[in-house]
């Protein structure tokens, strides 16, 4: 039944593609991976083959990939993507030695995939369980490995109808969890495999703020008085943080909108009634009179988030929150949207006091005038904020003390 699902997928998304860009450039794709692998694999060599479904899912892999190409330079690095968001930002990317994507998981593509790519040792990022590829690995005796992976009891291995699926849980050589709930779900399906590693999403925010590219305009506009800095926000997280810059004349608002596009761009600008600059005119603009500092490109906001008295990180009132320890290992206060539940580490962050969930224009008001008129207060959100991240990093040296290490 799993593969028959998996070819009925693979229809569909061919049907799709005639009119769908994303489903076009992920058919195009895979049937490129069959080139890549025939021109690009070396022979004499064997490869370590990293699996992320998409662009969260790398970023959690990323800081094992660069410690593996950081100290064991000679290792051939294959690095797979199932989604386009992935592979299309960083089929370029210098660390891995071949980049494609992983074709669809059908028991023919698995064969000639693990034939091609002569690998050594496969890690699979989070949620990352193709049954067929799984199989074909175990029989060959490679081992795999599951990293920075989190279970819940309403994923299909848990329920009656899933079984067969959770059969090939049973294939992987060892588990790097994320949490001990995750641990005694797998304990209850006989699989002991298994080590608390944490997510290695901490050791890449830190990896991020130490390679934090400077930002002079950004930090000249900083330079004086309070700064709010809201990522990755929406319309109904800029609504709110809008609403209360206008209100405080001696506070400063560094905005970096999810969607960077003109028309959003002029709405927030309309919903302004302060002076703001974009950062792509700072250089026709007298930055010094500006209140509001508008991020129209993408690429800046992790540099950004150290010149935060407080942050705002966004999609928390609608699918979901960015990336939160962005902004908390910087050490300031971040405020996040109701929406948070499914997010482990926003929730650790509210509950140790170095995140506050708002969920109207009263919160916004009350969380921010406390925090900016108390220092005492504001510092120790801020303590409590970098030190939930520094006390959950390293599982990157943990994973590779036990899997990599010569």
């Amino acid at each position: 039944m799993y593969s028959l699902a998996i070819y009925l997928y693979a229809l569909g998304a061919k049907l799709f593609a005639l009119r769908n860009r994303k489903a076009r450039l992920l058919v195009r794709g895979q049937r490129e991976t069959w080139k890549i692998l025939r021109e690009r694999i070396d022979s004499r060599s064997h490869y370590i083959w990293f699996h992320a479904a998409s662009l969260g899912e790398f970023e959690q892999g990323r800081p094992l990939i660069e410690r593996l190409r950081r100290e064991q330079p000679d290792k051939k690095i294959l690095l797979t993507f199932f989604s386009p968001s992935g592979y299309e930002v960083r089929k370029n990317y210098e660390c891995a030695d071949i980049v494609c994507y992983l074709p669809f998981d059908t028991p023919g593509n698995a064969r000639r995939f693990v034939r091609l790519a002569r690998i050594e040792k496969a890690f699979l990022i989070k949620y990352e369980f193709w049954c067929n590829y799984i199989d074909m690995l175990h029989k060959k005796g490679i081992p795999v490995y599951s990293i920075s992976s989190i279970f819940r009891t309403d994923q299909i291995f848990f329920r009656p109808y899933g079984r067969n699926y959770a059969r090939c849980l049973r294939r992987i050589t060892h588990f790097f969890v994320q949490n001990e709930i995750s641990a005694r779900l797998l304990n209850h399906l006989g699989i002991e495999s298994t080590t608390v590693a944490g997510d290695t999403r901490f050791d890449r925010v830190l990896d991020i703020m130490h390679a934090a590219r400077p930002l002079p305009e950004v930090e000249r506009f900083a330079s004086d008085g309070a700064v709010i800095v809201a990522g990755s926000t929406w319309a109904p997280d800029e609504d709110l943080l809008i609403a209360y810059f206008n209100a405080h004349p001696g506070l400063k608002l560094i905005l970096a909108p999810h969607v960077v596009s003109e028309r959003h761009v002029e709405e927030i600008e309309g919903k302004l009634t302060r002076r703001a600059v974009r950062y792509s005119s700072i250089g026709s603009a007298d930055i010094a009179q500006a209140d509001c500092l508008i991020i129209d490109c993408y690429g800046l906001l992790s540099s950004i988030y150290r010149y935060a008295t407080a942050a705002y990180v966004g999609g928390g009132f609608g699918a979901g929150l960015h990336n939160v320890p962005e902004a908390a290992v910087y050490g300031c206060p971040v405020l996040v949207g109701p929406n948070n539940r499914k997010f482990r580490e926003a929730r650790a962050l509210i509950d140790c006091g170095g995140c506050f969930e708002i969920r109207s224009q009263a919160d916004v008001d009350a969380t921010l005038d406390r925090l900016l008129s108390d220092p005492a207060a504001l510092r120790a959100a801020g303590t409590a904020a970098a030190g939930y991240i520094r006390a959950n990093a390293g599982a990157t040296g943990l994973i590779y003390d036990r899997t990599l290490r010569p």
